[in-house]
């Protein structure tokens, strides 16, 4: 470029000034910590805090505990602090974190692919009711929540769980979090294949293991050969979705770089095919680069999705293949359309050895400890040891006789767990919110639970599939982004000008092969108080408006503004 006045041929570009630090990547040389969270994980791996809970920490109590155990470590355990009671959202963003903290805490049970005895269903419920206050919460990643835990019962809820073959371990933190699997794996009549065998290696090559336990973020991943694309795939770190390659057979298709949060990424296929016995290699292979060349100097680029964005498709799989594998992946095809709008696994189904499963639906994945015991009496007493948690807040009784169907559905819907649910109980979905959450701004449970039964007694006619996710933040626990109707809880004014709680709007998101991101109409929020009205309102205008067949996410992706607000 010619020079310039303004700037002559011989300028060098301005710097700031310091050293450039990079992005803290490990494997370009950058391991001096850049931040607080990356120090502590220096000082000592968080597995190792299980010693201290078990001979200080549960024998001198909450006081004992040191922050970055507190606030940091036990997370590796599945323990965070939960949210002080009386401390509305206004506060969420302006404490500090020993003014939003309890002295108790949320445990988390990891449930890979979703599987359960009802011997084990019985001890999480158990356990609820001893130690929980009889709390125990469906996640939409297959997980059970406790609250109102003690550290100083902590111990002997893991001597429980792990008597029966559970555990929490790195059920949070920076950490391989649970691995969703289809809760219909190895019986369901239309499965590709069976991820189960995938899952269980994974689990014991990498859950647990300190060569994996420090991360830059949270890892999660997928393993489902169901046709019903049923574990969310686009929006985990990894996932392996079922396919069958014209020459080789059943396998998965490879995806990597999905999350929502703040930042939300649809993940990328790789464009590779990969055999049921070469899971868990290529798994290893992909959390290696994360743990490896993952983004550690600011935590809001350090999720997989930000490297993946970075580097494209064509160079991860070149890396994973050269530096992690030392051999080329074989090429395969993409996923098939789902058949199914919903993906949830509800109602009455056959499995391929003649016996029949039963999917249900608690309100928005509240459950409890009594309820959960309950659950296993009656599977119990329709012949059935097995149950399953799904990625959408609701459970499946496998192995059912025939004869025993009908009976089985009636002891259920005594529970108050609908077999054949409303589409309001059956696609609405709620994060933990601001009863527990220090992170939330708004109450979300609740209000779901109460917006699934004004919606069925004012609009009983409405038989359309449609999904409602509300979240307590802006974090998409609940999965806001990629709802028919997400709602993303804020602080807002009402027409009296008082700051109450309410939900930023996103309409027209989904899942599945024409996944993409809700639409945000400029100033559509909603108060807490009229958001039964607002939701009747948009239904009704997608009833009038929608052609043949349509779903809500086209008819939202073309509607006007006003028929969206």
């Amino acid at each position: 470029m010619a020079a310039t006045p303004e700037q002559p041929a011989t300028a060098t570009p301005r710097r700031k000034a310091g050293r450039h630090r990079g992005e803290g990547q490990w494997a370009v040389g950058h391991h001096t910590p850049l931040n607080g969270n990356e120090q502590f994980k220096k000082d000592d791996d968080g597995l190792n805090v299980r010693t201290r809970i078990e001979t200080i920490y549960s024998k001198r109590g909450f006081d004992s505990i040191d922050p970055n155990d507190l606030r940091g470590r036990m997370r590796w355990w599945g323990l965070y602090t939960q949210r002080k009671p009386g401390i509305d959202g206004g506060k969420t963003a302006v404490l500090e974190p020993e003014e939003l903290d309890d002295k108790f805490f949320m445990l988390r049970v990891r449930i890979d692919g979703g599987r359960l005895t009802t011997q084990q269903l019985r001890v999480i419920g158990e356990i609820s009711q001893e130690f929980a206050r009889g709390t125990a919460d469906l996640t939409d990643r297959q997980n059970v929540q406790y609250h109102w835990i003690r550290i100083e019962d902590v111990p002997e809820i893991w001597r429980r769980l792990e008597e029966v073959g559970l555990s929490t371990t790195e059920a949070c933190g920076d950490t391989p979090r649970v691995i969703l699997g289809s809760p219909v794996a190895g019986i369901a009549e239309n499965e590709i294949i069976d991820g189960s065998p995938a899952i269980d290696e994974i689990q014991r090559r990498f859950i647990g293991n300190p060569d994996f336990s420090n991360l830059p973020r949270k890892f999660k991943s997928a393993v489902s050969g169901s046709p019903n694309l049923d574990v969310a795939h686009e929006i985990n770190d990894i996932a392996f979705v079922g396919v069958n390659h014209p020459e080789h057979g059943p396998g998965f298709d490879l995806w990597v770089g999905g999350g929502l949060s703040t930042n939300p990424k649809l993940g990328v296929r790789l464009g590779a095919w990969v055999p049921l016995d070469e899971v868990p290699d290529v798994y290893g292979g992909v959390i290696g680069i994360f743990r490896d060349y993952g983004y550690r100097r600011l935590r809001t680029r350090a999720r997989l999705k930000f490297l993946v964005a970075d580097w494209g498709a064509e160079k991860f799989r070149q890396i994973l293949e050269d530096e992690y594998l030392q051999r080329k992946l074989v090429d395969g095809p993409a996923p098939e359309q789902p058949a199914q709008t919903w993906r949830d696994h509800l109602g009455v189904h056959r499995q391929k050895d003649g016996r029949f499963y039963v999917g249900f639906a608690a309100r928005v994945g509240r459950v409890d400890g009594s309820t959960l015991t309950k659950i296993a009496e009656v599977a119990e007493e329709h012949g059935s040891g097995r149950v399953r948690t799904t990625a959408e807040q609701k459970m499946i009784v496998l192995d059912v006789a025939e004869d025993q169907v009908d009976s089985l559905v009636a002891g259920l819907e005594a529970l108050d767990l609908k077999v054949t649910p409303s589409p309001f109980r059956r696609g609405t979905m709620a994060c933990t919110g601001i009863e527990f959450c220090k992170l939330a701004i708004v109450e979300t449970k609740a209000r779901g639970a109460s917006l699934i039964d004004e919606l069925e007694r004012r609009i009983p006619e409405f038989d359309h599939p449609i999904t409602i996710n509300i979240n307590g933040c802006p974090n998409a626990c609940a999965r806001i982004q990629v709802a028919d109707i997400g709602l993303k809880g804020q602080l807002m004014l009402d027409e009296n000008g008082e700051q109450v709680e309410g939900y930023q709007v996103h309409l027209g998101g989904a899942l599945g092969l024409e996944a993409g991101f809700g639409r945000k109409v400029r100033g559509l929020k909603v108060t807490s108080a009229e958001l039964p009205d607002y939701v009747e309102r948009v239904l009704g205008k997608f009833q009038e408006e929608r052609e043949d067949g349509e779903r809500f996410a086209t008819w939202a992706a073309r509607a006007s503004a006003e028929s969206l607000s």
